[in-house]
């Protein structure tokens, strides 16, 4: 990574700033195409509900073309500058990996808290039937995504030894 470490404080919180605004976007257009039946359940797309891979990868949550399309889009949008750049490295893979995961969390959650349909009030199991696993006060796939996202981010701008 280039600067100097006064500057990498900085460049940590732009990169996760422009993160969030990305799923703020994202979330703000699901809305526009999904409306108040969350997860394609309204959708013209093929739908996969039942099968183990499915609990094993998915949180027990059905697979659809249009989540299987835009969830490949999203991270070649992501991987987009590292093949712009014409680098890699394994801290910069890291780095994408940990955004992607950053930006499904954000995304998921706004498009609650931001959906006229739902609001914070209605973020609970009993309200979303396509999240199928709670910890608490949010599904078991954000605790583990962010912590997972956070290692890799953090991994990402370690300073070399």
């Amino acid at each position: 990574m280039t600067g100097d470490l006064s500057s990498r404080p900085w460049h940590i919180l732009l990169t996760l700033a422009w993160v969030l605004l990305l799923g703020f976007f994202f979330a703000q257009t699901e809305i526009q195409i999904e409306g108040a039946a969350g997860w394609a359940a309204n959708l013209p797309t093929w739908r996969i509900e039942n099968h183990w891979l499915l609990d094993l990868f998915w949180g027990g949550r059905p697979i659809t073309g249009y989540h299987a399309w835009i969830f490949a889009f999203i991270a070649l949008i992501f991987h987009f500058p590292l093949i712009f750049m014409q680098q890699w490295s394994l801290k910069l893979e890291s780095r994408v990996i940990g955004c992607i995961m950053l930006f499904w969390i954000t995304e998921d959650f706004l498009w609650f808290v931001l959906n006229p349909a739902y609001g914070l009030e209605r973020f609970s199991p009993t309200h979303i039937m396509w999240h199928k696993h709670w910890w608490g006060v949010a599904p078991v796939d954000y605790w583990v995504s962010l912590s997972i996202s956070s290692a890799l981010i953090w991994f990402s701008y370690r300073k070399n030894d």
